[in-house]
């Protein structure tokens, strides 16, 4: 009866074909795939390689532009010398945007790097004396990208010799970073910005989740364990037109987003890392299908039945049932297939039942459900953004794409208990991490700069 009645769901999703054997041949993998922030066997092993978060959001000092992060290369301790924290130079690494709902990307902007490195025999330090500019000639060791655009209609080189920002080494090694970070942002073509260096690991929450949910009673929260650790960003921000179909903004605002790493192999460029929405690889997919999952494009998700079902009766909602006595919302869960397949349509729930569009962050056209980041491009920036995002009252939060000060975590949490229907949270089911330990910028990138002090003096 449950699989009649999983098969009806899927049918109104329009993803009934999914329900083939056949398909469970999507998720054939070999040793070259993988996924991202750990989640997955393969790409821990892989940290220049895993892409470990993705933030699309409305600039909120240029609204007329849309700011576009990926972050790569989890848990940097700042100390990592004397070999610190580069992009893997036969890789490609990827931001591609749907903007017509098939699932497919309609614009990849595309990173690739080399190496400059000084250092040969005679010594094994990243700089031999302060650095105070990217030119320094104490820096020993620096990287630079290209950055392409591509489309249907062609590949389109926007910068060729960008300049990587460094690691942070320390204070005696760069005495103003931030002189740095702002020296390594690059104008783009047509009036955006691109940005490749070290950040502040800005993904804030109490990763004990994974000790039985919080230690199995709620006394396992309110500790940042990303707290000190960087990542390696790769930034852009362009105008909403540049991203639009038919360049359109205001008539087709909303666009999909997700990053991807593909790693060189004998065989050509292998994808082995993939990420939209946040958590999704660590908390929907089972551990025997995290690597192959991360293998797939986002138009092949909904051929694949063992995925969907894991959003249409999520494991975590039953955890939370039989761990706190949380009731589990009944299934299927139509509401978490519009979260995280499709988009949040009017009138979904109280979350969208007063939005004055046809539609949150659905896209107008026909829709290809596939799991990525969804973003209005047409909702402006909140003037005080709310911690919660849509379930907070603000429509300009996650999950209508993903701003670096939303707290994804309680959000999911929240709406894998229910509350994307109810419209009512639990105000006990939080990790008690509400807030990076750093600030945001008011400019571009405004990912916080990297730290420079090492973990365990924390």
């Amino acid at each position: 009866m449950e699989l009649r009645t999983n098969r009806r769901a899927l049918i109104g999703l329009g993803v009934a074909a999914a329900l083939t054997a056949s398909s469970f041949a999507l998720l054939r993998t070999d040793s070259g795939t993988a996924s991202s922030h750990r989640e997955a066997p393969a790409i821990a092993g892989d940290p220049r390689n895993d892409n470990t978060d993705v933030y699309a959001f409305v600039s909120p000092d240029k609204a007329d532009t849309v700011t576009l992060l990926a972050n790569w290369i989890p848990f940097q301790e700042p100390q990592g010398g004397p070999n610190f924290y580069t992009f893997d130079t036969k890789s490609r690494y990827n931001i591609k945007i749907d903007n017509n709902g098939d699932a497919k990307p309609d614009i990849t902007y595309q990173w690739t790097f080399r190496d400059q490195d000084r250092r040969g025999n005679d010594t094994f330090l990243y700089n031999n004396g302060p650095v105070t500019s990217l030119d320094d000639p104490n820096l020993l060791y620096r990287q630079r990208y290209t950055l392409k655009r591509i489309t249907p209609d062609g590949t389109r080189t926007l910068v060729a010799n960008g300049v990587v920002a460094p690691s942070n080494a320390g204070p005696a090694s760069m005495p103003d970073y931030g002189t740095l970070r702002a020296q390594s942002i690059t104008n783009v073509p047509g009036g955006g910005k691109t940005f490749a260096g070290q950040s502040d690991e800005a993904f804030f929450l109490d990763l004990r989740v994974f000790d039985l949910l919080y230690g199995g009673n709620l006394s396992e929260v309110g500790q940042d364990t990303t707290k000190g650790y960087n990542v390696n960003t790769l930034g852009l921000q362009v105008p909403a037109e540049d991203l639009a179909l038919k360049g359109d903004a205001r008539r087709n605002p909303v666009i999909g987003v997700w990053s991807t790493t593909d790693k060189f192999s004998p065989g050509g460029h292998v994808q082995v890392s993939r990420l939209g929405n946040p958590l999704v690889n660590e908390l929907v997919s089972p551990a025997g299908l995290k690597d192959a999952f991360n293998a797939l494009p986002p138009a092949k998700d909904a051929d694949v039945p063992a995925l969907v079902k894991r959003v249409t009766d999520p494991e975590v909602a039953r955890l939370l049932e039989s761990v706190y006595g949380i009731k589990a919302p009944d299934t299927p869960r139509d509401d978490l297939v519009q979260i995280f397949l499709t988009g949040i349509a009017k009138g979904n729930g109280p979350i969208a039942a007063d939005l004055n569009s046809q539609s949150l962050n659905k896209d107008a056209g026909k829709v290809r459900p596939a799991e990525m980041l969804r973003l209005n491009m047409s909702i402006p920036p909140a003037k005080d953004p709310h911690r919660l995002g849509v379930l907070g009252g603000d429509l300009q939060g996650f999950p209508n794409g993903r701003r670096l000060s939303d707290d994804v975590v309680d959000i999911e949490l929240q709406a894998v208990a229910g509350a994307a229907r109810s419209g009512k949270l639990i105000p006990a089911l939080t990790d008690k991490v509400d807030r990076n330990d750093k600030p945001f910028g008011a400019t571009f990138p405004y990912i916080p700069l990297p730290g420079n002090v090492a973990v365990n003096q924390r």
